[in-house]
């Protein structure tokens, strides 16, 4: 090649073409340095008969500087990287830029320092340094990372490494990581797990494209048989890659992960440090990561000979990116398969109805595990009307949970109550005047979160400490808390039980992995009598001591304007009550609602999921829903009010008329001010052969907007606020 074309990161620019100076050699997929103005900047080589770009005459090209010392990315994940770029209406350069994650590993072989305590103190111990120690402790990083471990400044740090206190260690960044053995501990599959593992072994010797919904009730072990799987692939000298949808979750995988093969996997998701995100790409790159276990964005790493994909918790809601490249990694997952050529396995208790839909007409191969694995019986499940017993003045958990709970703590067994909601209080006003306090930035209240003595908006971030006074009449201790969030329910248990130990687990109380571990060892250590948690609880953890599980509010995931809220419902709490029962002790699940009739309720309670299934199914495709129609939302957002209002007004009246697609809106979301910004919400549903991203291309690209003006395109939107 004298010629390139590379996709560089910057969506505005396009591709552009570059001279290839004599004795370099480059091809499609090349990670490469070029320059653009005076600035040096990184770019992949690209077919130039799939990026159109306008022609530059060769005299005018500029030189490529450098060739990165990485392999070249594979055609199949260049193929991957277009699909998802066209599919999810994003820049192919978005895309790509995930891709090239760790801009560190692009530079080749090295050795970087690290520090950690000597175990000496400082001449001076201030209560700043005493704090970062204590932080510090088992902690190796750079000083950047030590400080945000610490929560202090690196001037702090760069003090104690002055005095001795922090020493230095070199660490080389491509150290190999352990290998995993496929014979290391081989269980004892019961005869279904031996059936659909035999079934999935040989999609993965064959080397094809095949899809599998792997559909067992919660305890049924499925990760078990697809760890078979997993070994298969290791005897061939390929890699998997396993998703999860929670980092929370991760730690105990990895836990089992390593009684099976001796060795951990390698762990990929937002909280590595910058050495481990290097060492784990480079790895994956090279082919020496055997099996990587990570959290939507490990599915775009550039893995040499990619052998199997497993969506663990295939269902979850988290798998959707909200927010950048707005792709759901459970659709990736089985288009980057097609592009490699291996079997992919969705694994889930309550599957997305999108995904039964296909097992229905023949598109994946659906597996099923009917029973819990050893003997296990589900639980029984029986819902307390809170209309008729009701909990005591000012209480929220009725009177026959209570007793349950108390039961059980009597007994020397667990008991979980599930609620999601984090915090106190969902809002806090003042008895005197009325104010509510609301987040600045959202149109959302702001939520006490006693814990941690302030008011949070969930969507922002934005925080505050409750003031002495209400901020509009100035009366004093006058603040009330309205409804209940996880913080309630825990003192309220401590009031009734005083002697049980409570423990709430949310995204605010596990906020690592290492927290989790924490919080599993303690659990199954018998040192928790009561979890209190939110959708955080609902999935992975298997306790034999928990037999009781308690949702405190059914109803409140069937409020708002989620189109999906019934599917969600019956998702969280089915994977919550398949917590209950999972040893040799039975289990119990009692579900508080006011609206014991409603049908995910009733399906619910009769342990009937096929019938839900069926009536959602059937309003879906009345609906023209998915999976029976096609979603797609524009959200045009502004910091300034007038210009949102206007820019989404001019895209709406410029919408094209089509027969098989219906556009709704522009209408302020229901979250109409969000991160400062205001926001407009247009809806587009298709019949299912609609081109879609077509269409909402040719609409938008003539637009001319205002410079302060964006607009997100949202491909199967899962979010509606």
């Amino acid at each position: 090649m004298n010629r390139a074309r590379l996709v560089i990161f910057n969506a505005a620019l396009g591709p552009l073409d570059y001279r290839v100076p004599d004795g370099m050699h480059v091809e499609p997929g090349s990670v490469v340095v070029a320059p653009l103005g005076p600035r040096q900047i990184v770019g992949i080589v690209w077919e130039a008969e799939r990026l159109p770009a306008s022609e530059v005459p060769e005299a005018k090209l500029r030189p490529l500087i450098d060739v990165l010392p990485v392999p070249p990315l594979r055609a199949e994940l260049r193929r991957l990287i277009e699909w998802t770029a066209d599919y999810y209406c994003a820049p192919l350069a978005a895309v790509a830029r995930m891709v090239l994650s760790s801009g560190g590993a692009l530079r080749g072989p090295a050795t970087m320092t690290e520090y950690r305590l000597s175990g000496g103190l400082p001449e001076r111990l201030t209560p700043q340094r005493l704090a970062a120690i204590e932080a510090l402790e088992g902690e190796q990083a750079t000083i950047r990372e030590l400080a945000g471990i610490a929560g202090v400044s690196e001037g702090v740090l760069r003090g104690l490494v002055n005095q001795g206190v922090l020493e230095p260690v070199l660490v080389d960044c491509d150290r190999p990581y352990p290998s995993a053995r496929a014979d290391f501990s081989v269980p004892v599959l019961n005869s279904a797990q031996e059936e659909v593992s035999k079934i999935i072994i040989s999609a993965v010797e064959a080397r094809q494209f095949a899809p599998f919904l792997l559909d067992g009730v919660t305890g049924s072990g499925k990760t078990e048989v697809y760890l078979e799987a997993v070994a298969r692939t290791l005897e061939m000298g390929r890699q998997t890659l396993v998703l999860l949808p929670e980092i929370a979750l991760t730690e105990a995988f990895l836990r089992r992960f390593e009684d099976r093969f001796g060795t951990p996997p390698v762990v990929w998701h937002s909280s590595l440090k910058s050495t481990e995100r290097r060492r784990a790409w480079r790895a994956i790159a090279a082919g020496e990561a055997q099996v990587v276990v990570g959290a939507r964005s490990a599915l775009f790493l550039p893995y040499k000979n990619l052998g199997l994909i497993v969506v663990d918790e295939a269902h979850e809601v988290s798998f959707k990116q909200d927010d950048g490249v707005r792709y759901n990694a459970r659709d990736v997952a089985v288009m980057r398969a097609r592009f490699e050529s291996i079997p992919v396995v969705l694994a889930s208790a309550t599957p997305a109805l999108e995904s039964l839909q296909m097992a229905e007409s023949g598109v994946y191969q659906r597996l099923v595990l009917e029973d819990r694995y050893g003997g296990a019986r589900l639980p029984t499940i029986d819902t307390i009307d809170l209309t008729e017993e009701k909990p005591e003045r000012g209480r929220w958990l009725a009177p026959r949970l209570v007793a349950q709970m108390e039961e059980r703590l009597a007994r020397g067994e667990q008991s979980l109550l599930f609620l999601n909601r984090r915090g106190y209080a969902p809002l806090t006003l003042c008895r005197n005047c009325g104010f509510r306090f609301q987040c600045p930035n959202c149109t959302a209240w702001l939520v006490e979160h006693r814990l941690s003595r302030r008011l949070a908006c969930h969507h922002c971030g934005h925080e505050t400490p409750p003031p002495p006074a209400c901020p509009e009449c100035g009366e004093p201790d006058c603040l009330v808390a309205c409804g209940p969030g996880v913080e309630r329910i825990a003192d309220e248990v401590a009031e009734i039980l005083p002697e049980a130990r409570v423990a709430v687990v949310t995204s605010d109380t596990i906020t690592s992995p290492e927290k989790a571990v924490e919080f599993v060892a303690r659990t199954e250590a018998g040192a928790i009598d009561v979890i209190v948690g939110t959708q955080l609880v609902t999935k992975g953890f298997h306790f034999p001591e928990l037999t009781l599980v308690g949702v405190v509010d059914a109803d409140l995931g069937l409020e708002g304007g989620d189109l999906r809220a019934a599917e969600r419902t019956y998702q969280q709490i089915a994977q919550v009550a398949g917590r209950a029962g999972r040893g040799a002790k039975p289990g119990e699940v009692l579900i508080q609602t006011r609206h014991p009739t409603a049908l995910v309720i009733a399906a619910l309670a009769a342990g009937d999921r096929d019938a839900f299934y069926q009536a959602e199914t059937d309003a879906r495709r009345h609906a023209g829903a998915p999976p029976f129609g096609r979603w797609a939302a524009i959200i045009v957002s502004s910091e300034d009010e007038a210009e949102a209002r206007e820019a989404a007004n001019r895209i709406g009246d410029t919408r094209p008329h089509l027969e098989d697609v219906a556009i709704l809106g522009p209408a302020p979301a229901p979250l109409a001010l969000l991160r400062g910004r205001y926001r407009y919400r247009l809806l587009l549903n298709a019949r299912r052969s609609a081109q879609v991203q077509d269409v909402i291309r040719e609409w938008l690209a003539p637009q001319r907007l205002a410079p302060g003006v964006r607009v997100t395109i949202d491909i199967d939107p899962y979010s509606f606020v």
